[in-house]
């Protein structure tokens, strides 16, 4: 293995020696310098495997250098393994095994864009904005995104202990999380109000686009006609180019979609929709929240560029760039952001996000106990009312509808297209 690894640090010398005299002189200092930088990579690679207090493994050490060149350019940009490249395809076509959170990296710790609904994650109240600092008491700190990844995925039905640490809890939270297979059905929808539709999409799989068509068009169906559209990319990690324009498609008529932009102005890409709205015009609300990145901030960006919806909600989350997976000899692969991409209106939302029309934070709704006023009830000797108490009905029931969790962004969502089909009625009158 070491005359192989030799002999391959060798022809990359010649090859590159070979580079060297074909280019133009004023570009030759720059090559040199790459040189002398790779020779020197040579150097350490060398000195490692002879001298380490331990005997390290050749491939583990090579790879281990490849994931550091990427993890150095952007917190997107990784090497994947072959292990980790067939995970990665089957989480596209919306099947994999883990816990259910999508994860970034930041500050050297494993941060959370969201946890996927209906998983071991969202059931052990693992949020959006959380920083995993140990894993099964190990910390994090050290270890690339995708060495991360790999250690929280594992058989079904194992364990893993998490720590995390969330903003406004002073102590650190331990939870332990049974691992699952984890299938995601991207879209769901139900019928708010009798003639709302509700579409959410929890992240952009290759069923995405059809899946809301075929919601949709179940939901006018069942209700005969709908007033609007509440769009939910809440919590939304993203997920498929494509299907983000393929969405996004579904309700524009014309116009661009969304541009993506790369080094080289020739490798830009533009696309623009095509004639079809499934929900003929049709108010939409799109919401949105600190966990809504990338796709589905393409939708939604699109969307309001447009002004073909109301955004509502929160600031997103800001992901704008473009990763391409570039197969690599071995089964491998290289993720490598390769564009940004830009709203229709030229607007870049890498690190700033989505600014919604509407900002409404999430709240919880309690009802307020007036201040207590003397009734008739309070004076002596006061009239009955004539009836039996036992068959009075109780003012104040059992509670059970107050004590339910409201949406309150979702609420807001309704009365909104509620008010915008109100005054389109007026006006068709």
């Amino acid at each position: 293995m070491r005359n192989v690894v030799t002999c391959f640090l060798a022809a990359s010398v010649v090859i590159l020696s070979l580079a060297i005299l074909t280019t133009p002189k004023n570009e030759v200092a720059a090559s040199s310098e790459t040189y002398k930088q790779l020779n020197l990579f040579g150097d350490v690679f060398a000195k490692i495997r002879e001298d380490y207090v331990e005997e390290v493994d050749d491939a583990k050490l090579i790879e281990a250098a490849i994931n550091g060149m990427l993890a150095s350019l952007d917190p997107h940009s990784s090497y994947l393994n072959p292990e980790n490249y067939s995970g990665m395809k089957i989480q596209t076509r919306g099947k994999f095994g883990g816990l259910g959170i999508e994860v970034t990296m930041e500050g050297g710790l494993v941060k959370v864009v969201t946890p996927i609904d209906d998983t071991p994650a969202a059931a052990a109240g693992v949020q959006a904005g959380d920083f995993i600092t140990h894993l099964d008491g190990e910390p994090v700190l050290g270890l690339t995104l995708s060495q991360a990844v790999e250690r929280m995925r594992g058989l079904v039905d194992t364990d893993i202990s998490i720590t995390i640490r969330r903003e406004g809890v002073k102590e650190p939270i331990e939870l332990t999380i049974t691992r699952a297979i984890i299938t995601v059905q991207s879209v769901r929808g139900r019928l708010e109000d009798e003639d709302l539709a509700y579409v959410r999409i929890s992240s952009f799989t290759e069923q995405t686009d059809s899946g809301l068509r075929k919601t949709i068009k179940n939901l006018i169906e069942e209700a005969g006609d709908v007033k609007g559209l509440i769009l939910d990319l809440r919590n939304n990690p993203g997920g498929l180019l494509d299907q983000a324009i393929a969405v996004s498609d579904a309700f524009l008529t014309k116009g661009e979609i969304v541009s993506t932009r790369g080094r080289e102005v020739k490798n830009s890409q533009r696309y623009n929709a095509t004639p079809d709205d499934i929900m003929d015009g049709k108010p939409i609300v799109v919401l949105i929240n600190g966990g809504s990145a990338s796709a589905s901030e393409i939708v939604a960006g699109a969307l309001q560029d447009h002004r073909r919806a109301v955004v509502l909600g929160t600031q997103s989350f800001g992901k704008g760039s473009v990763q391409t997976i570039v197969p690599l000899q071995g089964d491998g692969a290289m993720r490598m952001t390769t564009a940004r991409y830009y709203t229709p209106s030229g607007t870049s939302i890498q690190a700033k996000g989505i600014t919604p029309d509407i900002e409404v934070k999430q709240s919880r709704l309690e009802v307020l106990e007036p201040a207590r006023r003397r009734s008739e009830a309070d004076l002596r000797n006061h009239l009955d009312n004539g009836e039996d108490e036992d068959k009075a009905e109780s003012v104040d029931g059992d509670g059970t509808e107050d004590e339910k969790a409201l949406d309150y962004q979702l609420l807001r969502a309704k009365d909104l297209l509620k008010g915008v089909s109100l005054f389109a009625r007026k006006d068709l009158n």
